[in-house]
C-alpha cells in the first residue's frame, strides 16, 4: 500500500507540546505515533496509559504543514510515522518519510511487551 487513506492525522503530544515517539530497542530511529482518527488516537492514549496532554490533527492535504511536520520531527531521530499502533495486538502502519512529505505504507507487526493478568 502506498498510500494513507484519511483526511487527517491526529498526534499524540506530551506535556511540552512534543509529538510522542515510538523507538524499538536497539534501534537508531524512532517512529511517531499518529492515528487515523481523533477515536482510535484517545483509545490508544488511554490502553497504554501514556501522559497524553494533547492530540493535533493535521490534515493529510495540507502539504505545506506536512512538511514542516516532518521537517521538525527529522530533527529529532524520528523517520516514520507509526500509524493507528494497536497496543493491544501490536498491529500497525509504518509510513516512512520520502522528502518533505509521506511515502509508502507498510504492514508492521510488534510484540507486545506488557502481560495480561
Amino acid at each position: 500500500m502506498n498510500s494513507l487513506d484519511c483526511a487527517e492525522v491526529h498526534f499524540l503530544l506530551d506535556s511540552a507540546g512534543a509529538i510522542i515517539a515510538f523507538q524499538e530497542k536497539d534501534q537508531s530511529w524512532a517512529g511517531a505515533l499518529a492515528f487515523s482518527t481523533e477515536e482510535n488516537a484517545r483509545a490508544f492514549a488511554q490502553q497504554s496509559r501514556l501522559e497524553v496532554t494533547e492530540i493535533a490533527a493535521v490534515s493529510t492535504a495540507d502539504s505545506a504543514s506536512i512538511a514542516a511536520l516532518i521537517a521538525a520531527m527529522k530533527r529529532r531521530p524520528i523517520r516514520y510515522v507509526l500509524l493507528d499502533l494497536d497496543y493491544q495486538s501490536g498491529k500497525c502502519r509504518q509510513v516512512d518519510f520520502e522528502g518533505d512529505g509521506f511515502g509508502s505504507v507498510t504492514d508492521r507487526q510488534f510484540v507486545a511487551q506488557h502481560h495480561h493478568a
